[in-house]
């Protein structure tokens, strides 16, 4: 079940679009530096656990698949998108990304707000139970697209 990361993305205030960019420090406790959850501006900032969102490119393929809608890299508003791990298998488990290691707290189903933002119909339905993964960083360090996602023994 390992898997790789293939970008990272970052928004610096609430609402503001996301940059993708090629190393994030990850802070336990915090967030990515640089993110609006690191500062707790998020809109999910008050919910414990959502210091790192994650995404599955596979699940962005079966969103255009499925429902022909093409969500742009880093549009959905995740930090991280993996390719080749199941992230919902995550959830409530600890795994390794690159340096840092975290702890799946949620599913990351997807909200009437990310709707809006996008202004694109039927996006929360296309992105029910693969909408991604919340986490929270244990022990933080460094990540970079090609890191590897590993599940971590319990």
């Amino acid at each position: 079940m390992n898997g790789s990361v293939r970008s990272i993305h970052i928004a610096p205030e609430q609402g503001a679009p996301t940059e993708r960019v090629e190393e994030a420090t990850a802070v336990a406790g915090r967030g990515l530096e640089g993110d609006r959850y690191y500062d707790t501006e998020g809109t999910f900032a008050d919910r414990d656990g959502s210091d790192i969102t994650f995404i599955e490119r596979e699940a962005l393929e079966a969103v255009e698949r499925d429902y022909d809608i093409a969500l742009d890299p880093g549009v959905h508003r995740r930090n991280v998108t993996t390719e080749g791990v199941a992230l919902n298998h995550l959830d409530g488990e600890r795994f390794r990304v690159g340096e840092v290691v975290c702890e799946g707290t949620e599913l990351c189903e997807p909200c009437a707000y990310l709707e809006r933002h996008l202004e694109e119909r039927g996006v929360r339905e296309a992105l029910v139970h693969r909408g991604g993964l919340r986490a929270r960083i244990l022990e933080g360090g460094d990540l970079r697209p090609g890191d590897d996602v590993e599940p971590l023994e319990s």
